[in-house]
């Protein structure tokens, strides 16, 4: 009996220091939350391996730039666009246009190649689309890309590279026989005729970081939820957040990275509450699991506090139903439109743009209602640029 009643104390003396522990490294600031001291933040003074402080001030002046073309048509908008003589390339049409694809390997590929299928159907001038899926895979794609060329039956290749430094030898050999078009992710080579993509990682990361910055309290804590490591487009998103937290009063406790997996993220995101009381604030490098990251806290009987998320539908639906405070920074989707457009353009001797830089709109709580809709899928991008094409909704929502 002796034995089990100083067993019992021990428990309850170990449970009392376990509260004591957890009310002191507790928060409270900024979001309104539970009580207890400062939390003690990450270091954010690291910078990765892609960071580059010129590329990082240009996006950051690109999201201020007045893009020209037709505003009604953003997917060949273009800012700030260096153009280039392609006469040396035209040829009389039907072209047959080759695709080279990375993979449709999650539901924002998924969304942009049914689109770039769609815009290749609306140009009679391609007697021939192809395309082949890499599957994720380096050495497929080099070989995919081998295959395409060496067939002779490409007028213009389109690559959507899986990685950058591998895929570079392939794209530069190809350009020796075809005119190449790459987008989305690029390559260490200047011999395409013109690289597409949006602004770039850099805006993505500020956009939602700022948003933070404007919108948690003075010491609030952030939760930093990353995908994966080592992606040069998602590792300069999280640069350009340090920079600006670095530039303000806000506290980041954490940055854990996601795997993309929603379970993984509510456990992430519920352990952080816990040791913390509070969370004011999540960044994320990409919001395909911001409602799981919301669930978390609504389990845990709290408010959702700033957050930020993408232009996937399930988030902007649950945003504008729980009225919540969120931004969707986005790499637009549109831009799988303007590979297939920029090979006709290219094929009839017009002049596009040495890059070819899209808009890339940060969609807020004054525009929201214009991209949030029930009637599509969760895992539908809003930013697609395909609601006026044919085959729309239906296509889409059966991808």
């Amino acid at each position: 009996m002796q034995r089990t009643t100083v067993k019992v104390l021990l428990i309850l003396a170990a449970a009392l220091l376990g509260s004591v522990a957890l009310a002191a490294c507790g928060g409270g600031s900024g979001g309104g939350g539970g009580g207890g001291g400062e939390a003690e933040g990450i270091d954010l003074s690291g910078r990765s391996q892609f960071f580059e402080q010129q590329e990082y001030e240009r996006q950051l002046g690109l999201r201020g730039a007045e893009a020209e073309g037709p505003a009604d048509q953003p997917w060949i908008q273009a800012l700030e666009p260096k153009m280039v003589d392609t006469s040396e390339y035209e040829t009389e049409g039907p072209w047959n246009v080759c695709f080279s694809n990375a993979a449709i390997d999650n539901p924002w590929r998924q969304t942009g190649w049914t689109t770039m299928q769609a815009e290749a159907e609306l140009h009679d001038e391609i007697g021939d689309f192809r395309a082949i899926d890499a599957e994720a895979q380096d050495q497929k794609q080099i070989s995919d890309i081998e295959s395409l060329v060496s067939s002779g039956e490409c007028d213009a290749l389109i690559v959507s590279p899986n990685t950058t430094a591998t895929l570079t030898p392939a794209v530069e050999q190809a350009c020796d026989e075809v005119p190449v078009i790459v987008f989305d992710r690029g390559v260490n080579t200047d011999c395409p005729v013109t690289f597409i993509h949006p602004i770039g990682g850099y805006a993505f990361g500020a956009d939602g970081a700022e948003f933070l910055q404007d919108n948690v309290d003075s010491g609030g804590k952030i939760l930093a939820l990353r995908i994966l490591p080592g992606v040069d487009v998602l590792e300069t998103r999280w640069d350009a957040a340090k920079e600006t937290f670095q530039g303000s009063d806000v506290t980041v406790v954490g940055a854990e990275f996601t795997d993309g997996d929603p379970a993984k993220t509510k456990s992430i995101v519920t352990d952080y509450i816990q040791r913390f009381g509070q969370i004011d604030g999540v960044w994320m490098d990409a919001g395909a699991t911001a409602v799981a990251a919301t669930e978390a806290f609504e389990d845990s009987g709290l408010e959702v506090p700033p957050i930020t998320g993408e232009d996937q539908q399930d988030f902007l639906t649950k945003w504008e139903e729980d009225d919540l405070t969120a931004i969707a920074p986005t790499y637009s989707n549109y831009q799988w439109r303007t590979p297939v457009i920029a090979a006709t353009m290219i094929l009839s001797g017009e002049e596009v743009p040495e890059e070819w830089i899209l808009p890339q709109p940060a969609i807020t709580q004054d525009t929201l209602t214009d991209y949030s809709d029930t009637s599509m899928p969760p895992l539908h991008y809003a930013l697609c640029g395909c609601e006026e094409m044919p085959g729309y909704p239906e296509r889409w929502q059966n991808r």
